[in-house]
């Protein structure tokens, strides 16, 4: 069909009821799906096809390796790769003191996890590895688990003689951390072969932005201690942060003064240079290693200077040159630290997909949300044999990967034999290295987080709901620490959704003259009402929690109130009925009289006395075609004034608008109730029931109900539920609002109103 280039389009066709368009558009009486057998038998069927499209799904490597072109991707792999394995050194040392873990198992992270991930995950640009966030989580489970006291040794501490084991507790912090990485590795691969991705989307923007930004406020809570130089009492459980700030203020005079100025220094150098290569980022063939620069010129000067024993600097210590060999985690402490893992679990994979989602939307590949999350569980369950803690995707990395010309994970594992280079053979030179150092690593890395405060300003115009669901979440993850007000933000944010559903918008629709669209009168002047009929329209689904709201919503739109209704009809009965029955007595004592007249022959003729007007009693059956034609019931919400026009005058919307869209004098004459159920998804049981009281209470007081613009699973969904039976036909169904409209106008026989409706629509 062509498309005039008026734009203009004239339709022409009969009111179509559900049934009606059935039978026009041959609705299918069974289902196109292969059978349940079928599938599970389709399922089970082995072939080497299938086999094959298994293989490559699960092992995503094979699909794509093969095919990999040197020349195209080379390069630019090998580059990105170089300028991500230097960010993983700095990153993964300053992450795993967030973890209260040593140095270099944050390199051991760095390395294991990044191989697997390339056999098993679908981004190409993602670096998988040490993030700020998920080390405060898995940092927040070691201390919880292996505080300080419980490794005092040479006193009790009452005297100031008690000191920590501190490689006693370094230790048990790395079994915890291991047994923690093996639980969250097990249940993401659990949840990733039931296809449980789509529990991501329970977790919105707000949300998650609002919980990365408390948790950067706890890192860098969490790290000031390295900055000044003081040792802060280790606080756990709910108000922790408050404790810990408190604890914070008072050691601030004993401040490291030579502490201090090194952070000072290094934190003036990070964002200076930082600045640099965002601003000549173009012109840059790679960005400067800033971070690199500083950890080795710092290590140099920290050896030379003496730091640690003039000047009683914290350093990282230690490093051990080599890889450990493979230890199975400790399997006692899976129940204890169980609890715990389903936060990570959750934000390490939002994280991951979140940024893995946003590389391959701008690329135009595909992510695959249910393997990411079986790439990321055997990530964490290989790595957790070799010390490592729970990784995710970084954003900042995976930016520089990007940037830098990553096409494939090939990028992946040019990083990871930078970071084993550097753990056989280099790591062990960074053991006089000032920890203020790192954590000022730290706190520029942290920059983009508190960016995220600009969210209150943006959703304050935008959407108030929102910002109250990232403040909520903010607000409960500083005071409530991480898993339980990751907990309450879920908790909070549903209970807005169902919010927003117990309290729709309702509203009565009009006529928009010269169309077939009926929109809210509130909202647009030109609406028009049409006489005797209502047309009723919720924003949001009906459903167990707002059903009862939407009978009363109705109601009170339409200006028919169902009790005082079925009240006055009912006195009116009752007021028939007593003088029906004065009138037969009347009549009985009339035959009485006529027949003593009869008998006593006086006068054979009945000559009428009294009054010269005789009262008669109508029945209902006389008033129905009277007042519209209701099949001989009286319609006690429509009674016609003879004075009243039918035309329903354009000066008088603007006072009918003022009572809901209904006005006063309308709202009695009403006759025909249309509902418009277009916004409902789905249909419960107490919707079912309350529609079933609707056309039954409306019918009682003669006041026809339609629904309209009904889905098709919705139509089925009814069926089932037994709404239309035989008092409720399914001519009460149509397709759209303009079917149901023409069809009670024919119905009532009011042509003549000040809309032109037909079966004809100009639009």
């Amino acid at each position: 069909m062509g498309v005039p280039s008026s734009g203009e389009f004239c339709v022409q066709r009969k009111v179509l009821a559900d049934s009606a368009l059935d039978e026009l558009g041959r609705r299918r009486t069974h289902s196109t799906k292969p059978p349940l057998a079928a599938r599970v038998k389709d399922s089970l069927r082995c072939s080497v096809p299938g086999l094959k499209r298994a293989v490559l799904k699960w092992v995503p490597v094979l699909s794509w390796l093969p095919q990999y072109s040197m020349r195209e991707n080379a390069v630019g792999d090998i580059v990105s790769g170089l300028s991500v394995g230097i960010m993983h050194l700095p990153q993964g040392m300053a992450y795993a003191l967030l973890a209260s873990l040593t140095p270099v198992f944050g390199l051991y992270t760095s390395l294991f996890p990044v191989m697997i991930y390339f056999i098993f995950g679908t981004s190409r640009h993602i670096s998988i590895g040490t993030f700020a966030v998920v080390s405060i989580m898995v940092g927040s489970v070691t201390e919880k688990f292996g505080p300080d006291s419980d490794f005092v040794v040479g006193g009790n501490g009452t005297n100031g003689t008690a000191v920590v084991d501190v490689d006693v507790r370094d230790a048990y912090r790395v079994q915890i951390s291991c047994a923690l990485t093996a639980v969250v590795g097990v249940l993401q691969i659990l949840f990733g072969l039931v296809r449980f991705g789509f529990v991501v989307t329970y977790l919105s923007e707000p949300l998650v932005r609002g919980y990365t930004t408390a948790v950067a406020v706890q890192v860098l809570l969490s790290q000031l201690k390295y900055v000044v130089g003081v040792h802060t009492t280790r606080f756990t459980g709910p108000l922790s942060q408050v404790y810990t700030l408190i604890d914070l203020c008072s050691l601030l005079p004993k401040t490291n003064i030579a502490t201090l100025v090194i952070s000072i220094v290094a934190l003036f150098v990070l964002i200076l240079v930082k600045e640099l290569n965002t601003y000549y980022r173009k012109k840059l063939p790679m960005s400067i290693p800033i971070e690199l620069i500083v950890l080795i010129v710092a290590t140099i000067i920290s050896y030379f200077a003496k730091f640690r024993t003039h000047y009683g600097v914290d350093v990282v210590g230690a490093i051990p040159s080599g890889l450990k060999a493979p230890r199975v985690p400790d399997g006692n402490l899976f129940i204890l630290v169980f609890p715990d893992a389903f936060a990570i679990v959750i934000v390490a994979y939002a994280i991951s997909i979140s940024i893995s989602k946003t590389m391959a939307l701008k690329h135009g590949y595909k992510v695959d949300s249910n393997q990411e999350l079986v790439a990321l569980g055997l990530s964490n369950v290989f790595g957790a044999f070799f010390q490592c803690y729970v990784v995710t995707a970084s954003l900042s990395r995976s930016l520089v990967q990007e940037s830098a010309g990553g096409k494939t994970q090939v990028a992946g594992v040019v990083s990871s034999i930078i970071v084993l280079i550097t753990i056989l053979k280099i790591g062990s030179l960074f053991a006089e290295l000032p920890k203020a150092i790192l954590a000022t690593i730290v706190f520029v890395n942290l920059k983009g987080m508190f960016k995220q405060f600009n969210d209150i300003t943006l959703l304050w115009k935008s959407n108030k709901m929102d910002l109250m669901i990232w403040s909520v979440t903010w607000v409960a993850t500083i005071l409530l620490n991480l898993d339980i007000g990751l907990a309450v933000a879920v908790v909070f944010s549903m209970l807005t959704v169902i919010f927003r559903i117990q309290l729709p918008r309702y509203s009565i629709l009009g006529h928009v003259p010269g169309t077939e669209l009926y929109v809210d009168m509130d909202a647009y002047e030109e609406a028009k009402l049409i006489p005797g009929v209502t047309i009723f329209r919720s924003s949001a689904t009906i459903c167990y929690t707002n059903a009862e709201m939407y009978l009363e919503a109705l109601q009170e739109k339409s200006g028919i109130n169902i009790i005082e209704q079925l009240t006055e009809k009912k006195k009116l009965e009752n007021k028939l009925k007593r003088q029906q029955e004065k009138e037969k007595k009347k009549a009985k004592k009339a035959a009485k009289k006529l027949q003593v007249d009869v008998n006593s022959e006086q006068n054979p003729s009945v000559k009428k006395k009294g009054k010269k007007h005789q009262t008669v009693l109508v029945s209902p059956t006389e008033v129905g075609p009277v007042y519209g034609g209701f099949d001989g019931q009286v319609n006690s919400a429509y009674q016609m004034d003879p004075e009243v026009s039918d035309a329903c005058p354009a000066d008088d919307d603007d006072s009918a608008r003022e009572n809901g869209g209904v006005k006063t004098e309308e709202r009695h004459r009403t006759h025909s109730v249309i509902l418009d159920l277009s916004t409902t998804s789905f249909v419960d049981t107490v919707t079912a029931k309350t529609l079933n009281n609707i056309f039954r209470d409306f019918g009682e007081i003669d006041v026809s109900v339609y629904i309209a613009g009904c889905q098709v699973c919705i139509v089925q969904q009814l069926k089932r539920a037994g709404i239309f039976s035989e008092s409720i036909l399914l001519n009460n169904l149509f397709v759209t609002v303009h079917d149901a409209v023409l069809h009670t106008l024919e119905r009532q026989a009011q042509k003549n109103v000040s809309q032109e409706l037909s079966c004809i629509t100009k639009m």
